[in-house]
């Protein structure tokens, strides 16, 4: 299996076609094994995978701390992506804030270098946009960390178009990274044109709908006990499960018609939309980064990406992609 590599953005980034998303092995998504993690990160670097997203708040900052041990012999071979502006509390995990003001940036960034240990940080994010503090007082403080030599390149979360353009006029930004999928297809309209626009990368997480488009969780009981995703994600919860479970069907029905994994699938319908476009899909398993990994190798015919869109209809899609609080912390 060989690993296309792509730009990210128009700075000067190469990435590999494929990004792995690291939050769910320290966090959300069920029992951690974070030696299962640490193999898991090691596999994607045999299989051409270097770029790895990450955040401060996964895990509080375990996250950061297992891909620094695990990675940190083998900087020269990583693009390392971590995010900063969600706050939280160790005393109290349920605390989440927002903060993008300068004083704070700076901090979380040496904070992130010390857990990471390296010098340097190859993407950083600002994780949610910060109401209270204007963009271009956020960017300006990253933009110092990129002439201090701590960052590379800077990047967005869930920004609207309209903070997208005030910030790259501070400083150019190299990627925006949003939810993207074949259910959640809110981007299509202002978003991806105007990083289109701006020469901006697009990055597009949880690109297997939190892992329910693969077709192994039919059933709410296969989430497990400290799994939260029924909580985090209305799609999820409730009445909208076993709804939401039609549309998968659908898709798994196509894909064993073609042969492939429903997971590979949508993944394949995402790296579909273009080579500006480098999804990160999630896992602590060598077997399902295996099988994501061999998405890339998958082409679809331009009826099969109509057939995948008509399965799944934005309209037919049970549930908000956020529960209700989490939502107000979106920049629209």
């Amino acid at each position: 299996m060989s690993m296309k590599r792509v730009s990210l953005g128009s700075e000067g980034a190469i990435v590999s076609r494929m990004g792995l998303g690291c939050m769910g092995m320290s966090e959300f998504y069920g029992e951690r094994n974070d030696m299962e993690s640490a193999a898991t990160l090691l596999r994607a670097l045999e299989l051409g995978i270097d770029f790895f997203d990450t955040a401060d708040v996964y895990g509080m900052g375990d996250n950061e701390e297992l891909i620094g041990k695990t990675l940190g012999s083998r900087r020269e071979e990583v693009f390392l992506a971590t995010k900063f502006a969600n706050v939280r509390k160790k005393e109290d995990p349920s605390y989440w804030g927002i903060s993008g003001k300068p004083e704070y940036v700076r901090a979380a960034c040496d904070a992130s270098l010390k857990r990471l240990g390296v010098d340097y940080i190859d993407l950083y994010y600002q994780h949610r946009v910060d109401p209270e503090t204007p963009i271009e007082e956020t960017v300006g403080a990253m933009a110092e960390l990129v002439q201090a030599g701590k960052v590379k390149y800077l990047g967005l979360s869930e920004a609207s178009p309209a903070t997208i353009r005030r910030a790259h006029k501070v400083h150019p930004i190299t990627a925006l990274q949003t939810e993207y999928s074949l259910w959640e297809r809110h981007v299509e309209d202002k978003i991806l044109p105007t990083v289109r626009e701006l020469g901006i990368g697009f990055v597009p997480y949880s690109p297997l709908g939190r892992g329910f488009l693969t077709g192994t969780i039919t059933k709410k009981s296969d989430l497990g006990d400290k799994d939260f995703r029924s909580e985090r994600y209305p799609r999820l919860a409730g009445e909208n499960f076993e709804k939401n479970q039609v549309l998968v069907e659908r898709v798994c029905a196509i894909a064993t018609r073609k042969g492939v994994k429903p997971g590979q699938l949508a993944l394949a319908w995402v790296l579909s939309k273009g080579e500006d476009l480098v999804p990160i899909p999630g896992t602590k398993h060598r077997k399902y980064l295996e099988e994501n990994a061999a998405a890339a190798n998958i082409r679809l015919t331009a009826h099969e990406v109509e057939e995948l869109e008509a399965a799944v209809p934005q309209d037919e899609i049970q549930g908000e992609r956020y529960a209700a609080q989490s939502l107000k912390a979106i920049d629209r």
